[in-house]
């Protein structure tokens, strides 16, 4: 048994997690058409009317993420590789669905995606976490044959970037009031505390950094947050209009999607390098409680 291995512990992705993998990307797909594709149209289109035009493209670029990730869950035949993207999308859907009940008189009642989006959230926290505790403990903790141990001081460093996402995107949850003349665009109660939702999944991400070495259990991960990014970028290009340039907070927010998206590219870049070459880091716990790292 390898270093790090439990009994029973084979690494794989139940049926049931591929299930819902599988129910879940049809409505990814078809909220990044409506979101990102027609943004304009939510009025008549969508669960409920976003303006201005920028917040519904945003909402889009994190379900085009989630699409990257699923079809991941989908075709990887190793749990470890997905295992930490799981509590980000509970964390999301679930403050989604505690959005959707504070601001219950914004949505369009007897509209399909009105029905949709709230079957949607009601049951998909509940879902995913029934997948996430069914299969977390499959992983033996183990690094891969061509693997890479990441370095602690990389570690911490994203793991910091993404716990302060986390806090900004819960404050601007729990107090989006507080927010809405400093946003670098418009936003309303309802939209901040979607806004802040989405701030929330990187930090879910990166805060397992902190516990696990391995990039082979963040590389998927990590596509889809590039992929988001990448979104993103694409949004500010074709919303430039929404945003609050004359103020601090429009080139800000700008610049700061510019030098994440670098800084993950090159993060991911740089891991995926030293994983082609068979490198890993020796001695390297891979989780706080193992006696051993293994060896390569």
């Amino acid at each position: 048994m390898s270093a790090g291995q439990s009994p029973g512990a084979s690494d794989r992705v139940l049926t049931y997690t591929r299930v819902i993998a599988a129910i879940i990307l049809p409505f990814l797909g078809a909220a990044v058409v409506l979101l990102y594709l027609l943004p304009d149209d939510t009025d008549a289109t969508f669960a409920w009317t976003i303006q201005p035009a920028l917040t519904a493209m945003f909402l889009g670029c994190a379900y085009a993420g989630g699409i990257v990730f699923f079809v991941h869950v989908l075709r990887t035949d190793r749990w470890h590789r997905v295992k930490y993207g799981f509590p980000a999308v509970i964390v999301f859907a679930s403050l989604l669905a505690v959005t959707t009940f504070l601001h219950w008189d914004r949505f369009h009642f007897g509209h399909i995606s009105f029905y949709t989006w709230v079957t949607l959230y009601l049951t998909t926290p509940v879902l995913v976490l029934v997948a996430a505790a069914r299969n977390w403990r499959a992983d033996p903790g183990t690094l891969e044959r061509r693997d890479y141990a990441i370095p602690r001081p990389a570690r911490i460093a994203v793991a910091l970037v993404g716990i302060v996402a986390f806090a900004f995107g819960l404050a601007l949850f729990v107090a989006p009031a507080a927010f809405l003349d400093a946003w670098a665009w418009q936003l309303t109660p309802l939209t901040g505390r979607v806004v802040g939702a989405i701030l929330t999944l990187p930090g879910m991400v990166n805060v397992w950094l902190l516990v696990d070495a391995r990039w082979s259990a963040f590389r998927w991960i990590f596509q889809a947050q590039i992929a988001s990014l990448v979104f993103i970028a694409g949004a500010l290009v074709f919303a430039s209009g929404d945003l609050a340039w004359r103020t601090p907070a429009g080139p800000a927010f700008v610049a700061g999607i510019a030098v994440s998206l670098v800084a993950f590219v090159g993060f991911y870049g740089y891991c995926e390098r030293q994983s082609l070459a068979g490198e890993s880091a020796v001695g390297e716990q891979l989780h706080p409680h193992d006696d051993q790292a293994e060896q390569h």
